[in-house]
């Protein structure tokens, strides 16, 4: 019998699009669907918020508040964003709106202005190996052993990873078989990185030289299934390492056109762990739902990423973007004041050697160098980038806009 693939990629980009059109009807039925279905819990009750969000956006006061309650129950934590979101307008009036709010228990990040005192978290790539060597010795129960020795010892970063970048547990299962002879080779890779502390630190000591209000995170290193590089959460900074193991010795036979363009020499990871720190500052920025905002967001961190590390974690995109400036800022001035994410971040679906994936971070962190380029006090300059207010006074400050003209 042919192996079953994983769960279709666009699922969740059906509800969503449904979602983003006010086709709540049909979309609190997928966003059902895949929370009864979700593996993670932070997956799971993000589905059932927006199912609520849905029901309250239809006038749907008691499902609004089933799925709400349901949502809270299964983890959701995040009371600022309860209290602040339109879509649970209709039933903030509701008598049973306070008692539903005050039963959140909200998740705080972990305070540490210390470089030294962030941990380096590696169990869940021990916790990975012990059930690749289970499962290969007995192919016939892989899925559950990866289950019992590896998703269900996970981290709480590992949980967060997970639940945000990862479908489900078949689909992660499904990429691991696939790759064998990769999987076979990166082993000593996966570890390589996440015990060189030292040279973490140095980036983190850096970056509080010029920014003497940073956080350090703990950092969890994690075997995804080449969805993401790396993120954020409450609990740190959640890497997946398996896509910064390339060197000589690793076969790419069996990588298709998407895993070899998202699969990054070890050579670059220094550039990647301080990218997700100068995330984990961004939070006095302004949320915005602008291509901008986004562009300028990721641009940034791999603008002061570099800053604190000496390395870019997107070299290969600005090479490939030299001489091409002009026409990727006109290309992006179509879009940068819509909402169209996916034209130009996470979109290595669509990407090409000719068009590559994540522009939006090359034109961030054009429009974050310039911006420093001009500033005279330059640690003041960090400061403001992580606490933007205005993207379009941003970019006009930056003065980028004139240096492309002039090209």
């Amino acid at each position: 019998m042919a192996q079953k693939g994983p769960e279709p990629a666009n699922t969740d980009r059906k509800t969503d699009s449904l979602y983003r059109n006010k086709n709540y009807k049909q979309a609190v039925k997928g966003f059902i669907d895949l929370a009864g279905h979700a593996d993670f819990k932070i997956k799971k009750n993000r589905l059932y918020y927006q199912a609520a969000c849905c029901y309250s956006l239809l006038d749907q006061k008691d499902s609004a508040f089933f799925y709400l309650i349901k949502s809270i129950a299964a983890g959701y934590n995040n009371k600022k964003n309860v209290m602040e979101d339109i879509d649970l307008h209709a039933i903030r009036s509701d008598k049973r709106w306070a008692e539903t709010v005050a039963s959140i228990k909200e998740s705080k990040r972990k305070i540490n202005a210390d470089p030294e005192k962030a941990g380096i978290i590696v169990s869940d790539i021990d916790n990975f190996w012990t059930a690749y060597d289970k499962a290969i010795a007995d192919t016939a129960h892989f899925k559950s052993i990866f289950k019992t020795y590896y998703f269900d010892k996970a981290s709480a970063g590992m949980e967060d990873y997970m639940g945000m970048k990862v479908r489900n547990i078949d689909a992660f299962i499904y990429h691991v078989r696939a790759l064998p002879e990769f999987y076979k080779a990166i082993r000593e890779n996966t570890y390589a990185p996440s015990r060189t502390k030292t040279n973490l630190v140095k980036s983190f000591d850096q970056l509080k030289s010029i920014y003497p209000g940073a956080q350090f995170p703990d950092i969890y290193f994690i075997i995804g299934a080449f969805t993401s590089a790396g993120t954020v959460s409450d609990h740190g900074l959640l890497i997946g390492i398996n896509q910064f193991c390339d060197d000589q010795s690793v076969p790419k036979e069996e990588l298709n056109p998407k895993i070899k363009r998202m699969l990054v020499s070890k050579e670059l990871f220094p550039g990647l762990v301080p990218h997700e720190l100068i995330h984990f500052q961004q939070q006095g920025m302004k949320q915005d739902t602008t291509t901008l905002s986004y562009a300028i967001t990721e641009g940034m961190a791999d603008f002061i990423g570099e800053k604190i590390s000496g390395v870019n974690a997107n070299i290969k995109l600005h090479q490939w973007a030299s001489g091409k400036q002009k026409a990727i800022w006109t290309k992006f001035t179509a879009d940068m004041y819509y909402n169209r994410y996916n034209n130009w971040l996470a979109n290595s679906q669509r990407s090409s050697p000719d068009n590559p994936a994540d522009q939006g971070y090359w034109v961030g962190y054009q429009i974050c160098k310039a911006y420093y380029d001009r500033a005279a006090d330059k640690n003041k300059a960090i400061k403001e980038m992580l606490n933007i207010q205005d993207y379009q006074a941003f970019l006009k400050d930056s003065g980028w806009e004139q240096t492309v003209a002039a090209l």
